[in-house]
């Protein structure tokens, strides 16, 4: 059964903050195998101009994938979650995570359509710090497989 269009628009509350630390920074370039300096190092981030490490672009993906489980969850949208895969992301930038902030994601349903009997559910996660400022938009495509017959 295809999900509600009328979902499309719906906004969930921003989620309590994520404080963003060195050695998760770290943790997290060392497991996509991008060592750039500037995400474990601080004095090579501070060379470039920032005032601590900062994270690989796709860092906030934990963070906004975490936030789309309020989309997932909801039990009027009715998505299926043992069947859903992870479809697409990408990421717009207005500046870097930086080790120390204290972000929030407010999670935003941008289309519903039905494939072939696959639900597909795109979600946008804002991503703002501490004072308000929007650091990063991530879009996040949920495909809920068909249904097997049988």
């Amino acid at each position: 059964m295809a999900l509600d269009q009328s979902f499309v628009g719906r906004t969930y509350p921003p989620t309590d903050p994520y404080e963003v630390g060195r050695e998760k920074i770290r943790e997290f370039a060392e497991a996509v195998g991008d060592t750039h300096p500037a995400y474990i190092d601080p004095e090579a981030a501070k060379a470039l101009g920032y005032s601590d490490v900062i994270a690989p672009p796709t860092f906030v993906f934990s963070i906004t994938f975490k936030a789309a489980g309020q989309v997932v969850r909801d039990p009027q949208l009715g998505l299926d979650y043992s069947r859903v895969v992870h479809g697409d992301q990408k990421f717009a930038y207005r500046r870097p995570v930086r080790a120390g902030d204290r972000l929030t994601v407010t999670s935003t349903i941008e289309a519903i359509k039905s494939m072939a009997g696959n639900d597909i559910v795109d979600v946008r996660g804002e991503v703002h710090d501490e004072a308000g400022e929007h650091v990063v938009t991530a879009w996040t495509k949920l495909v809920a497989r068909a249904a097997e017959e049988g």
